[in-house]
């Protein structure tokens, strides 16, 4: 991890020289609160981390059916009728 120290009004740029390029500046500092700014292409996906991890708890959570529905299915898998 790469730590700096920056001033209100100073910038760092992520990928310089490209056009791919991200700009953080940072734009106000009120006690342990830092406001930045984030000047990315539509092609870089900026998300803040917190959701990033509760999206991936909802989607494991749906992707995980609950166990009465697969004992359900598995039932009616067993007692189908293998005539058909």
């Amino acid at each position: 991890m790469l730590v700096l120290s920056r001033r209100i009004g100073e910038s760092v740029v992520i990928g310089g020289g490209s056009p791919e390029a991200v700009t953080v500046t940072i734009l106000e500092v009120r006690g342990d609160v830092v406001r930045i700014g984030i000047d990315a292409p539509r092609s870089v996906a900026v998300h803040r981390a917190e959701l990033l991890a509760e999206l991936a708890d909802a989607n494991a959570d749906a992707a995980s059916p609950p166990e009465a529905a697969v004992a359900s299915l598995s039932e009616a898998l067993r007692s189908r009728d293998p005539a058909r």
